[in-house]
């Protein structure tokens, strides 16, 4: 799991295919279809204190985005290469996998590396997909259902990673993005649906490194979701992280515009 610093720097979604009015119908059909497939999971658990618990007072979300950033800082500032950082990633991410299974958390979506992250130098680029292979496979190992989303016509796309371009196991629901990019997704509705289509929409976003931003992360199904952000580095991940963000999000005022 590389957890890149997924810095978006891209210019305005365009295609010559079809017209502003049908993105914009096929936009808002992606939505209602994303919107549609939440609304009918279940309502589990809540949280109390430091520790969750299933109780109908206070809810867990359903779906929970995870943007872990701050790698590279975070090997520097111990004095080590700045793609060391991406390895230090892995047995959090692991970690926050235990926890979220524990919980009976449905589903989460990792944000692993981006499209405009494989800009970077070649010895970083290396570093952050073997870290993204490593995670996957070992979530896989521990039952997750896993899909992995990102353009698998790229070389930056991990060869090890392609059999989970489509779903696979039967655990809790893992969407781990790897060579992503939010134009590529959307450039899917030129054939008529998001090629995250399989993704629900997410009630939390959780974001570390102290960035204020999404950077394009699932950009449909981030539209209602609370965005909580943590200033620690990702590697100095710790389970009361978690606690922190589910408790903030049982305070929310949750009515989805209504």
């Amino acid at each position: 799991m590389s957890f890149t610093s997924p810095e978006a720097h891209q210019d305005a979604f365009t295609t010559q295919h079809v017209t502003a009015d049908s993105r914009l119908n096929m936009a808002m059909d992606a939505v209602a279809g994303v919107t549609h497939r939440s609304a009918q999971r279940s309502s589990p658990g809540c949280v109390s204190g430091t520790r969750v618990t299933q109780t109908p007072q206070a809810r867990l979300p359903r779906h929970i985005g995870f943007i872990p950033d701050g790698n590279r800082r975070w090997a520097v500032g111990h004095g080590l290469a700045r793609e060391a950082g991406y390895m230090h990633g892995v047995d959090p991410g692991l970690q926050l996998f235990d926890l979220c299974s524990s919980l009976g958390i449905e589903e989460v979506s990792v944000y692993g590396f981006t499209q405009d992250n494989t800009r970077r130098p070649t010895v970083q680029t290396e570093q952050f997909r073997h870290s993204c292979t490593v995670f996957a496979h070992e979530i896989a190992r521990r039952g997750a259902s896993l899909l992995v989303l990102g353009d698998d016509t790229s070389s930056q796309f991990p060869e090890s990673l392609k059999p989970f371009r489509t779903r696979q196991g039967d655990g809790i629901k893992v969407n781990f993005l790897a060579n992503y990019g939010w134009e590529w997704d959307l450039a899917g509705l030129r054939e008529g649906r998001l090629r995250s289509h399989e993704v629900s929409r997410m009630d939390l976003i959780v974001r570390w490194g102290g960035a204020r931003r999404l950077s394009g992360f699932l950009p449909v199904q981030s539209v209602y979701a609370d965005f909580f952000v943590i200033d620690a580095y990702w590697p100095a991940f710790e389970p009361a992280h978690l606690d922190q963000a589910l408790g903030w999000f049982k305070e929310q005022d949750r009515t989805l515009g209504g």
